[in-house]
């Protein structure tokens, strides 16, 4: 639980949304997803990559070390919106904790390596520190030369609320007073869509609104994966801060499989109710659901909704019919298109679910995530 509020003094991040904030929002205004298709595997999917522009900051970054050669995409796109991030921040030295984490890892560089090696029976100098999943948080301190614990770690999709928590832990703990969270996901990678191709929940949609996440009727899974990093400055500093978080909640489940969730979602039941904590739950304005766009990721957590709320159900939401799944970077980025519509007073809809009265004065937004297993975390924001 929280002792006291725990503030965002900045946020930065790389998607197919963009990487400044008021193009970020124009994306979000206008009704088209930003989905495009991606030839692999021998047949096309649909995606949310970069654009010419992104891409080419992360060659800029890519460029201005020469280690930088060896780093996964992942990598690289971290140390972007990490430099962003603590540039933008009231933090007045570089005692600063960091925990940057990913679901995927290292997807580039290990299918490269790999590759290589059933090819030609050796792999590179680099294969080994460029893929293990502590690098990422290792080189994003390097290239800030901070002086704080770094951290890294892997929880699936709830990665990012994950590294989220970890910051709040030191910074209440009194151990850290300046703390950068963060999650990167660079999925975009012919084995990692085969994985989910698998497990039989990529979208075979015809249009570009391929994920129909809050589609409560689908009749068929329609995941589309996007590629992106983000990064939150934490303190206990209100002064020029964007946001303040005043609640967490987290819960796992019992497994029945390596992707089980409840029926009721108990694991966001449990979540929601600890980050709601004493406030009640007409306090609560809107919702925005980690919803994947499948049948039963969308349908279990509405459920819990449900079971919570009653008939007090707030404003429902979710960004991922137009920038996909993001994996590790999904919950992060929920944050800040709350934070957005907060700021400008402007509740975003998904096409696929409506609802009622979206004009209403929004003060409390709810954020929720969750990876295979029931790993939920749930995060109450306000200005």
């Amino acid at each position: 639980m929280l002792k006291q509020p725990v503030y965002i003094n900045s946020i930065a991040s790389i998607s197919a949304l963009g990487t400044i904030t008021t193009e970020i929002w124009a994306n979000y205004l206008h009704k088209n997803s930003l989905f495009q298709k991606l030839e692999a595997n021998k047949k096309e999917y649909w995606v949310a990559k970069f654009s010419d522009k992104e891409t080419g900051f992360l060659s800029n970054v890519v460029g201005s070390d020469s280690k930088y050669k060896q780093l996964d995409k992942s990598v690289i796109m971290a140390i972007l919106v990490a430099r962003k991030c603590l540039e933008n921040s009231t933090f007045l030295n570089k005692n600063v904790g960091i925990n940057f984490g990913s679901s995927r890892g290292a997807t580039t560089l290990f299918e490269k390596h790999h590759t290589d090696f059933i090819n030609d029976g050796a792999v590179s100098t680099f294969t080994s520190p460029a893929t293990t999943l502590g690098n990422i948080s290792s080189w994003v301190s390097h290239d800030l030369q901070t002086d704080g614990p770094e951290i890294s770690h892997s929880i699936t999709c709830s990665t990012g609320l994950h590294a989220l928590l970890n910051g709040i832990a030191w910074l209440q703990s009194g151990m850290c007073s300046q703390f950068l969270v963060g999650a990167s996901e660079a999925p975009l990678t012919p084995f990692t869509l085969s994985q989910m191709t698998a497990l039989k929940v990529y979208s075979n949609e015809e249009t570009a609104l391929a994920n129909k996440c809050l589609d409560f009727d689908k009749t068929s899974n329609t995941m589309v994966l996007g590629e992106a990093a983000a990064c939150l400055s934490l303190s206990l500093n209100p002064e020029l801060a964007l946001a303040k978080i005043i609640g967490i909640g987290y819960a796992t489940e019992i497994l029945s499989s390596s992707t089980s969730i409840s029926t009721g979602a108990a694991c966001f039941q449990k979540s929601m109710k600890m980050a709601i904590g004493n406030y009640s739950l007409e306090d609560i304005d809107a919702i925005i659901m980690h919803a994947p766009g499948t049948i039963q990721g969308d349908k279990t957590e509405l459920e819990a909704i449900k079971k919570v709320f009653g008939t007090t159900i707030p404003l429902l939401t979710s960004n991922k019919w137009k920038v996909g799944h993001t994996f590790a970077t999904s919950g992060l980025l929920s944050i800040e298109l709350a934070i957005l519509m907060l700021q400008h007073q402007h509740f975003i809809e998904t096409p696929f679910y409506k609802n009622k009265n979206t004009t209403k004065k929004l003060r409390r937004i709810l954020i929720n995530a969750v990876g295979f297993g029931g790993n939920a975390v749930s995060v109450l924001i306000e200005l």
